[in-house]
Parts: structure tokens; C-alpha cells; sequence
């Protein structure tokens, strides 16, 4: 807590010495603050130091230590004002994201068949290190997916028009270059479409245990005991690819453009040179890579559950972390064009806005906390005041709260497994190891997280969700 200063219950700050050019604010209660690590605090000083940044250096209530940028650190930055864009501040899982859906069911549905459609799912959706599917893509199909992100997708037969009113961007980022991915990493790409990956990526069937507002609740179609679904995934290896040699590229040309770097993994380019296009480029093509993955998954998940139960799953929303994108927002009373990094963090626009579907601009956004496993799952909405206080962003999920060496040394896949499935929760992974990695216990408190959020005006809680059925990278 050195050098922070309290403002409220949920806001600390350090005010600009040495090379910061604005604040650094953490939003969090005071036991979250008191279990982050050091690095959380130095890396978001860092940030503040970049050229271009506009109003703060922003760490969300599930922040941690991360590469270059914090994650769930938040900073926008003025391109006319030689803002920069850098590859540690969106990360190298790019639109890595959650996208939850109604599946019509109710708890009991699913309790009734729990390990026959924890079996079925797992078999149908790949999950891992290095997975591959049944999707090949070839060159010609590969830049097609990546300039229409999930509009491809239903265009190829993976889902309906319908969905695209439900994904942050209409489901396609506009501005994608597929020239500017490299032909290794849509070689990477070719067999992983429809997969899940590792780490805490995950494919949850969940229950509705509490809803905390009734309008709110009744808007997104939601209710106690409700069976939903929820996908976390992202752009799995092209994404880390495009990622590495950006990073390696920014680093190498961050002298030439008079930027000093406090340390090399933050990494940037000017956003208006011909590097930060390029990666601006590059990365929204990995957006629409994992905005077509969840698509594809939605699909085959789909399939399942007709099988299972004829249900027809409906998209409530799609939201990604681990983005760059230009966005207006109101500083000091004036409108401006700003490019909002989130790393760990997911946009939460307030009600009214015009960027959400219609029919919930009157509620606002949906944000989709994800726990891990064992643990709640969130659903909230984003408020006007979260607009002036991070550039409509929320924290992403409950933020590990030890490595995963340290976890791996403290806890053991199968007895986690075994553990999880005496409460009533049908956990399905390839890798012992990935468990023991993602054990509840090595991630904060995600419900603190979340009330750390809600009290700090960011989001407002909608709905609690459990786990009943777990696939795990």
C-alpha cells in the first residue's frame, strides 16, 4: 500500500511524480488492495509514464500482475497527441472473452443428465494445449474469417443472423488487415477454430442462484434457477503469435521513435506511425478470430444441447477482454477519440448508449465475470457514472491470486476434480496439471471482486451464477 492514497472505499491513487504524466487509480476494496502484489502498483506507474495517455493510469479490482501492463489495467491514449499503442497492454491472448447464453432450462434439467452432458460436451468441443478441430481453414477462408469475425462464422453456417446484435462490434471489427498477420500465425490458426485452448479457458453450463435487480434481471431474460451457458475462450494461437513478434518489432523501434521505455515489456508504437497501424491491423483481425472461435463454439454447443433437451440456446451477450479500440469518450467536457487499451478488463458502457443492441440500451451493457470452476460466475450491467471513471470498463473475473507453479505445488488435478464433483459440479479437463493450475482456491475472491466493482460505480450487479458442468482447457 506504499505510496497509495485512499479516496472513498474503493478508490486508491498515486498522483503524478517523475516521468507519470497522469494518476495511477486502483478501484478496490481495502483487503484486495492489501493482497495485491507490488507489481500491480509498479507496473500501472509505468503506464502512466507512456506518451499520449489521457486522464489515468486504471487498475480494475481483480488486477494482478501481468507483461508490460497490469491485467486488468485500463489506459486510453490521444493519437493526435503522439498517443501510443502498445501489444503488453492488450495482451497476448487477444479477445480473449466471454460470451453467456440462455438455454431455456432450469436447474434440475441439467442435474438430471449432469455427467452424460458434461461427456458430451467435452467430446464435442476440443479442449487443450495445442487442440485442433474438425474446422480446417485455408488461406482463401482464413483472411475471410479474419476480416468478418462472427458474421463469417454465420455465414459459413455456424449460428444466426440473429446472434450478431448480441456481440460487442455486431460480431465483426471493422479495420482488420489480414495482411498484417503473418503466414505463420495463420498457420498456427489453421486447425484451432472451434476450440477451446488451455489455461482458464472454459465452457460452463451455470444456474441462476441470485438476482441482486429485478428490472435489470427481467431485461436480460433472466431469472432464478435459469440454466445458462457461458464460453470463455480467445484467439488461441494466432492471437499469442501476432502478439510475440509485435512486441519484439515495438521494442526494437521504440528508440527510433524517442520513446524510453521504463521497461521492455511495455513495449508501443505510435499509434499514427506505419508500425502502430500495422499492429492496430493486425490486432482487430485477432479480434474477429475470437469473436468467430466463440461463434463456432456457440455452434457445436448448440448441437449438444438440441440432442440432449431440443433446446435452442439464445445469445444474451458477447463481450472481450484484452483489446485496443477507438472509442469517444467525454474528458474534462470534451468529446474526444480515444484508444482504450483493456488488458484483463472488459468494456461496460452505461444505459443509453448507442453502441448496444436496442433492446437493451435502456439497461445497459452486460458484463460477464467468469469464476473458475468451482467458483460464481457474474452477471452486471454497465452505469453512466462507470463511463467517467474508467472509459466504461469493469474488471474481467475473479484475478488469480498465486502462480501457477505455486498452485500446481499446493493442489492436485484429480482431487480437485474429485472435490469439485462431491458438490455437484462435473469438471472435464485433458490435463491434470491445467486443474491443479486453476484450482478455486489459486484465484481471489470473486465475489469481493465484484462487489469492489458495484461499489466503486463501475458495474452493478445483476445476477449470481453457479457451476454445474465444467469443460477446462
Amino acid at each position: 500500500m506504499k505510496g497509495l492514497v485512499r479516496h472513498g472505499d474503493t478508490e486508491w491513487r498515486i498522483e503524478p511524480t517523475g516521468a507519470m504524466r497522469v494518476p495511477v487509480v486502483i478501484f478496490a476494496s481495502e483487503a484486495l488492495i492489501r493482497d495485491m502484489d507490488d507489481k500491480v502498483v509498479e507496473q500501472a506507474v509505468n503506464v502512466a509514464g507512456l506518451p499520449g495517455i489521457v486522464g489515468g493510469s486504471y487498475a480494475m479490482p481483480d488486477a494482478h500482475w501481468g507483461y508490460g501492463f497490469p491485467i486488468g489495467g485500463v489506459a486510453a491514449f490521444d493519437a493526435d497527441q503522439g498517443g501510443v499503442v502498445s501489444g503488453g497492454g492488450v495482451g497476448f491472448d487477444i479477445a480473449c472473452g466471454v460470451r453467456t447464453l440462455h438455454t431455456g432450462l432450469d436447474r434440475e434439467a441439467i442435474s438430471a443428465v449432469r455427467d452424460e452432458l458434461a461427456e458430451a460436451l467435452y467430446s464435442t468441443v476440443p479442449v487443450g494445449v495445442g487442440s485442433t478441430g474438425s474446422i480446417m481453414i485455408d488461406h482463401r477462408r482464413m483472411d475471410a474469417m479474419l476480416a468478418g469475425g462472427a458474421a463469417w462464422a454465420v455465414g459459413e453456417g455456424y449460428g444466426r443472423p440473429e446472434d450478431l446484435s448480441r456481440i460487442e462490434e455486431h460480431g465483426r471489427m471493422a479495420g482488420a488487415d489480414a495482411k498484417r498477420v503473418s503466414d505463420f500465425a495463420k498457420k498456427r490458426q489453421r486447425g484451432e477454430m472451434g476450440t477451446l485452448g488451455s489455461g482458464n479457458h472454459y465452457l460452463e453450463v451455470q444456474a441462476v442462484t441470485d438476482a441482486y435487480d429485478a428490472d435489470a434481471a427481467a431485461a436480460l431474460g433472466i431469472a432464478i434457477g435459469d440454466a445458462m451457458v457461458s464460453i470463455h475462450c480467445g484467439s488461441r494461437g494466432l492471437g499469442h503469435q501476432i502478439g510475440t513478434e509485435y512486441l519484439k518489432q515495438m521494442a526494437v523501434a521504440a528508440p527510433g521513435f524517442g520513446i524510453r521505455l521504463p521497461e521492455r515489456e511495455l513495449a508501443c508504437a505510435p499509434l499514427q506511425s506505419d508500425l502502430g497501424q500495422a499492429y492496430l491491423g493486425a490486432m482487430r483481425a485477432a479480434i474477429n478470430c475470437a469473436l468467430a472461435n466463440r461463434q463456432i463454439i456457440t455452434h457445436l454447443t448448440r448441437r449438444v444441447f438440441e440432442d440432449f433437451f431440443g433446446a435452442d440456446l439464445a445469445l444474451l451477450y458477447d463481450v472481450s477482454h484484452n483489446t485496443c479500440k477507438l472509442e469517444e469518450h467525454v474528458v474534462d467536457g470534451e468529446k474526444r477519440r480515444l484508444y482504450v487499451h483493456r488488458k484483463g478488463a472488459t468494456r461496460a458502457f452505461g444505459p443509453g448508449h448507442p453502441d448496444l443492441p436496442e433492446d437493451l440500451r435502456a439497461v445497459g451493457q452486460p458484463v460477464l465475470i467468469g469464476g473458475t470452476m468451482g467458483t460464481a460466475s457474474y452477471i452486471l450491467v454497465g452505469t453512466e457514472q462507470s463511463m467517467g471513471l474508467a472509459f466504461g470498463s469493469a474488471c474481467h473475473g475473479a484475478g488469480r491470486a498465486m502462480s501457477r507453479h505455486a498452485a500446481t505445488k499446493r493442489w492436485h488435478g484429480r482431487a480437485v476434480q474429485n472435490e469439485l464433483a462431491a458438490r455437484g459440479i462435473a469438471v472435464r479437463s485433458p490435463s491434470a496439471r491445467g486443474l491443479a493450475e486453476e484450482a478455486p482456491g489459486a484465484y481471489k475472491d470473486v465475489s469481493e471482486v465484484v462487489l469492489a466493482a458495484e461499489h466503486a460505480g463501475l458495474a452493478r450487479r445483476v445476477a449470481r451464477l453457479e457451476p454445474l458442468v465444467c469443460i477446462k482447457g
